[in-house]
């Protein structure tokens, strides 16, 4: 893939016994096909991966703003929210829609779980 979106993000609350782990990688193919791949579970396990192929890159990116969406519910639907991790520099405007990270901070490594 070229230009790919990566995004890597952990929710971790070992009082409640919650570690969990949630990554996206989006890009274009050779074909030019868009391509997604969702993996997310338990951290240190290998967890489930989702694989989906769309049409246009709108399309691509619309389906990774609703995956950061949903991680920024995490508090209210099981009481810890996902950090960034880790993102590729192609991963900042869609971080930066969804407020993830505020308009023009730097991507920089966090601490892990």
């Amino acid at each position: 893939m070229l230009d790919v979106i990566q995004i890597e993000m952990q929710a971790c609350e070992p009082s409640a016994n919650r570690h969990r782990a949630w990554r996206v990688e989006a890009g274009q193919d050779l074909f030019g096909l868009w391509s997604a791949r969702v993996t997310f579970g338990r951290i240190g396990c290998a967890g489930r991966s989702l694989s989906k192929i769309f049409p246009t890159e709108a399309a691509a990116h619309a389906f990774v703003r609703s995956g950061l969406r949903r991680r920024q519910t995490s508090v209210r639907r099981f009481g810890v929210p996902y950090r960034l991790v880790a993102a590729s520099p192609a991963a900042t405007p869609l971080l930066e829609i969804t407020g993830v990270i505020a308009p023009s901070a730097p991507l920089a490594e966090q601490e892990h779980c």
